[in-house]
């Protein structure tokens, strides 16, 4: 194996980028190898599952979260090792990697558990969110090439070999969105997973029509949408003001609390409040929840548990992000855990686009030429954001026809105004696509 081989068996996997690390001589399958001390580690290595671990003591709390990892052969061939997994440890932070040998038919056990500095582990992840690593011995031509190499870039403790396909991803994109830009209004639209074009009518078609411009289609795999870039568009009344939008982050279902044990019916039925409208035979619930605030039409009570404000870091691994109700009762939370994984498959580049539309007659948009970027994030900037309530739950769940065959519509949702989106990132900036 060597350095061009490597890079052109990855591209034929579907890879971008190779992430390289020279191991410490404390990097081996005793002590699990040093991956980085943050959790943004995992905006690149896609996690399948997570589990918090906990210990009673804070000091070791864990989360464990499986990946995909398979070992590149010298040969070419691939390996699978289906025992890997990623170890968190919020106290520090840092992200360690285990498993890696155990069920893994010729892995390379003879560089992995010994003590020896310098090896070189070359990590890359392809289009269906599988990781492939391939290790090298210090002394080895790959190693040496390495070396030598490049116009390469860094991230963390990993220096960043980009691969031909993902070469100026942010050019590309900027690109673009200037051409998008330019088309001025685009009538409503979405592509199927064929890649055929299909009429848009409802109101969150901002996003699906931008998708399609930008030929992004709908996939199983939640990777990035574009180049790995994730797109967000957001609605504004003046393109030359985009710090006052809402953004909406994401919106997952509650894992845990009355929601999840007893439904979202009776969730609703119990804390939900007739439509403020008038429209009959329906109970809504919605408005803006913050942390340590009591919503005045719901009454509950959003809390963050097991996150140190002043720190800023993650206390508990079965923490969780709850509505209380006036009983102490935990109404609807959001583990950690299952947080951290919406959060961190996403995020690590994001690009929000502002748009307008026309609802009246056949829907069109158009969208702006200020974008915002940010790269780099960790789960614990978007807890500290929402402990400072500049993060908030606003969702939008009704309940109709209650009294013959209710029918729910499930919405929540964790937003943002644009002007706070820079703490979420290590790096933003507001590009003008114009120019």
């Amino acid at each position: 194996m060597n350095l061009t081989n490597l890079k052109t068996l990855l591209i034929e996997k579907g890879c971008k980028s190779i992430y390289v690390k020279k191991l410490a001589c404390n990097d081996n399958s005793k002590n699990q190898v040093y991956l980085g001390g943050s959790f943004d580690i995992l905006n690149i290595f896609p996690i399948s599952s997570i589990e918090n671990v906990s210990a009673g003591d804070w000091k070791r709390e864990r989360f464990k979260a499986t990946i995909k990892f398979s070992w590149i052969k010298e040969d070419g061939n691939i390996t699978d090792a289906p025992h890997s997994q990623l170890i968190l440890y919020p106290k520090y932070p840092e992200v360690r990697f285990s498993g890696f040998l155990k069920g893994a038919k010729d892995a390379p056990s003879e560089l992995m558990t010994q003590r020896l500095a310098d090896r070189v582990l070359f990590i890359s992840v392809n289009n269906q969110g599988r990781i492939l690593g391939y290790v090298a011995h210090p002394d080895s031509q790959i190693a040496k090439e390495f070396n030598r190499e490049e116009n390469i870039g860094e991230y963390g403790v990993f220096t960043i070999i980009s691969l031909p396909l993902s070469q100026n991803s942010r050019e590309i994109l900027l690109q673009e969105l200037s051409r998008i830009h330019k088309l001025d209004w685009i009538n409503s639209k979405r592509l199927d997973s064929n890649r055929n074009i299909l009429p848009c009518r409802s109101s969150n078609c901002g996003g699906y029509t931008l998708e399609a411009e930008l030929g992004v289609t709908p996939n199983g795999y939640a990777e990035p949408d574009f180049m790995g870039w994730e797109i967000k568009q957001f609605g504004v009344a003046n393109f030359a003001r985009i710090n006052s939008a809402i953004i909406t982050l994401m919106t997952p279902e509650p894992t845990d609390g009355i929601y999840k044990t007893h439904g979202a019916e009776f969730f609703v039925r119990t804390y939900g409040y007739p439509d403020k409208l008038g429209r009959p035979d329906r109970l809504n619930f919605g408005g803006i929840h913050k942390s340590g605030q009591i919503h005045p039409t719901t009454q509950l009570e959003m809390r963050l548990i097991g996150f140190d404000q002043e720190s800023g870091k993650i206390r508990n691994s079965d923490g969780r992000i709850t509505l209380i109700d006036k009983n102490e009762n935990e109404t609807a939370s959001w583990s950690f855990s299952s947080m951290l994984l919406h959060w961190n498959r996403k995020h690590d580049k994001a690009c929000y686009v502002p748009s307008q539309s026309i609802t009246t007659g056949e829907r069109k948009y158009k969208y702006g030429n200020n974008v915002i970027l940010g790269i780099g994030t960790d789960f614990q900037l978007f807890l500290s954001q929402m402990a400072l309530g500049n993060i908030y739950y606003d969702p939008g769940i009704k309940l109709e026809n209650i009294s013959a065959k209710p029918k729910i519509k499930k919405r929540s949702q964790f937003r943002i105004k644009s002007m706070f989106l820079p703490y979420l990132y290590k790096n933003n900036e507001v590009v003008n696509v114009s120019e």
